[in-house]
This record gives structure tokens, sequence and C-alpha cells, in this order.
């Protein structure tokens, strides 16, 4: 496990409420990844990729830079709009 695992590890011990809050920003980092390979995979910069999936450039930017809150039906929505399908796994 990695210092940081090993924190977040012992954090969520003392403070079990915290475990939401560090899902959220987990998520948030999987989907700023997500979001930000498929635009480049369809060679578009920020506004172009907003425009074509009918988002505003700053909810994108802020995807990317993981600092908005997601939810798998915002994910879902791009993804459709960008003739893409959406696949849950659980681990």
């Amino acid at each position: 496990m990695s210092k940081i695992q090993d924190f977040i590890h012992n954090d969520i011990k003392e403070h079990p409420e915290a475990k939401r809050e560090y899902e959220q920003v987990s998520l948030n980092l999987d989907a700023s990844v997500l979001i930000r390979e498929m635009r480049e995979d369809l060679g578009m910069t920020q506004k172009e990729f907003a425009k074509y999936v009918g988002k505003p450039q700053s909810t994108i930017g802020r995807i990317e830079a993981g600092s908005m809150n997601v939810s798998i039906g915002l994910i879902d929505e791009i993804a459709n709009a960008a003739h893409r399908k959406v696949k849950l796994v659980l681990i």
C-alpha cells in the first residue's frame, strides 16, 4: 500500500464520516481521466468538445480538473452525446 493509501485508510478509521468524501474525490478523478481521454481521442479542444456534447466549456474544464462532483448521469449524458457507452464495473 502506498503512503497516501495508508493515510486515507487511517483517516477513515479515525473519521468514518470522511469515507464518502474520499469516494467522491476518487470518482471525480476517474471521471477526469475518462472525459479527457474521450475528448483527446476525438481530437478536440475543451471548447469544441463542450459544444459537441452540449455542455458548457466550464463544465468540461471542471470535470477534467477533478474539481466537479460528477454523477453517473452526467457522465452518461456526455458519453451518449459523444456516441459512446458507459460501462460500470464493480471491483
